[in-house]
């Protein structure tokens, strides 16, 4: 049988050549009628990104007539001599860039996680600077010290994260080598717990193994197989009936400080989203009165994007930062690519970001923004952790494609509005202190064990939590999407969505150049478009030149 007339939807390599020092999948005989999308699927512990590819990894396909592989697809781009229609390999190569820490952490005088906890890592002072620090692993795991210190000492490696509610998990990157994992100083966490030693019973609950307490507890990166570890802390006297996060240290008199810098976060996933999300990057950075710094989540980015951004924004005049964090095993995942996306956008707000962020603001990739996003940094949430803006009714003849207006929505929401998740801001400090991400990954965990419940993750989780999880709903002119707003309100638009018309397909790219022109745009998407051209061009000629 043809292998293009077989049913099936996945195909699966294990690679466990230790021994190779080119380890490997090789796929073959896959169907040519298709659209293919390459996924890893490692170990908890690795931290595992493309390093190289020429092809599309959520698009891989044949382009007749010229053929299948890398060669056929840079034919078809033009960027190589046209010599006919010709099959080859694709080749997509992935790199182990950070191994991570993981474990619980337990309250051993209340037997419970001390969720909101702010902890610390970093590279361990207590090594010798004269003597061999960094360590090597070659592919049989065996461990080496065989680079000078100096070559850590230059380096300053530091992360942090939070204590989530279920059982205590915590994760932060490292890489080999001796780490120091600490209560982050003068945070909350440091006036009411010490860290101390524990140890397990024999019924499996932890106690106190030495009540001295600790500055900070050493793990040591050392192998590949990490099975998680157990930090235990023990309350200071005087704060055995002390919460974490007390009302009264939810409400701060403080005036709301104005930013510095505006954060904003993204993602995006193939090629052509990359391209809009660069030309976002650009218009938010052109109309910004205020230094930006893009925070991208890094999984579902090609090697080349990367690289090219950063050559784009030294050019433009902004930052670029990738952040990642793995999904947790008890936590119950997605198997389709947009729904895991989705949930990355929503669920690990509280830890993908370091704890000095205090306040960034999400932005889809098709969007182009028209106002200045530092009034949007600035905006007074009035207490809510995050503000979303209302979906639009003002398009009239769309309404009837109106979920939200009937049925479950409708009984659910009980006259609060349903927002759209294509843009909204987060006070980060407020979503930390209300444990605002272990109350949306317990919704979520509920939710999630029907497959045909939120439909759309990232946008309905909110909107169902904000009986218990309050939205700021922000003023409708902060985001314009032609299905659903009105062509009178366009003039007013600070940000403009290519959300998908509910009546009919239109490629992004065609509705972007229909949307985005006119007396309204300083910049039309195709003169912005053309603008990120021009950068991934100079990007390739000085790569050559190199």
């Amino acid at each position: 049988t043809v292998s293009n007339e077989l049913p099936l939807s996945s195909y699966y390599r294990f690679v466990v050549d230790a021994d190779s020092e080119d380890p490997k999948a090789s796929f073959h005989n896959l169907p040519t009628n298709h659209l293919l999308t390459l996924r890893m699927d490692v170990p908890e512990i690795f931290d595992v990104q493309q390093s190289s590819a020429v092809e599309d990894a959520d698009n891989l396909r044949c382009i007749p007539p010229f053929g299948c592989g890398d060669k056929a697809h840079l034919l078809a781009k033009g960027q190589v001599p046209k010599e006919g229609a010709q099959a080859g390999p694709t080749r997509i190569e992935y790199q182990l860039k950070n191994l991570l820490f993981f474990g619980q952490c337990h309250d051993l005088l209340k037997n419970t996680s001390p969720n909101g906890l702010q902890l610390t890592l970093d590279r361990s002072s207590i090594i010798n600077p004269s003597s061999p620090s960094a360590v090597e692993i070659d592919g049989k795991g065996v461990i080496s010290s065989s680079l000078p210190s100096a070559s850590m000492g230059s380096r300053k490696e530091h992360a942090d994260t939070l204590v989530m509610k279920t059982v205590g998990y915590w994760q932060l990157r490292a890489n080999p080598g001796v780490w120091e994992l600490k209560i982050a100083k003068h945070s909350r966490g440091s006036q009411i717990f010490d860290m101390v030693e524990g140890t397990a019973t024999a019924t499996g609950r932890l106690k106190l193994k030495r009540s001295q307490k600790m500055e900070s507890k050493t793990l040591s990166m050392k192998d590949f197989t990490n099975q998680g570890r157990v930090l235990t802390v023990l309350r200071k006297k005087g704060f055995e009936q002390t919460e974490l996060y007390e009302e009264n240290t939810l409400e701060s008199t403080e005036p709301q400080t104005r930013v510095d810098t505006v954060h904003v976060f993204s993602l995006a996933t193939g090629h052509a989203y990359e391209r809009l999300l660069k030309i976002m990057m650009l218009s938010v950075t052109k109309r910004t009165t205020s230094p930006v710094k893009f925070w991208l989540f890094e999984n579902f980015l090609s090697p080349s994007f990367k690289s090219s951004a950063k050559y784009m924004a030294e050019q433009i005049g902004c930052e670029v930062t990738f952040v990642t964090y793995k999904w947790p095993e008890w936590l119950r995942g997605q198997s389709e690519k947009q729904r895991l996306i989705w949930g990355y956008k929503i669920l690990f707000l509280d830890v993908l970001f370091p704890l000095s962020v205090k306040k960034i603001i999400y932005v889809d990739a098709d969007q182009v923004i028209r106002g200045d996003l530092t009034e949007l940094a600035n905006l007074d949430l009035e207490g809510a952790p995050y503000g979303y803006t209302p979906m639009c009714d003002s398009r009239v003849e769309n309404r009837g494609y109106a979920f939200w207006r009937t049925g479950f929505w409708e009984a659910h929401l009980r006259g609060k509005p349903y927002h759209i998740s294509a843009l909204y801001v987060v006070d980060l400090e407020r979503f930390r202190r209300e444990l605002v991400g272990d109350k949306l990954r317990a919704i979520y965990q509920q939710l999630s064990a029907d497959p045909n419940s939120l439909a759309n993750l990232d946008q309905d989780l909110p909107n169902y939590a904000q009986h218990e999880v309050r939205i700021f709903s922000l003023p409708q002119k902060w985001l314009w999407c032609e299905s659903w707003c009105s062509d009178e309100t366009k003039i007013d638009a600070m940000t403009i969505d290519l959300c998908n018309n509910p009546e009919h397909k239109e490629a992004k790219i065609t509705m972007a150049k229909r949307i985005i022109s006119g007396p309204l745009f300083e910049e039309s998407w195709e003169e912005l478009d053309k603008m990120v051209g021009q950068y991934d061009k100079e990007y390739l000629d000085n790569s050559k030149t190199r």
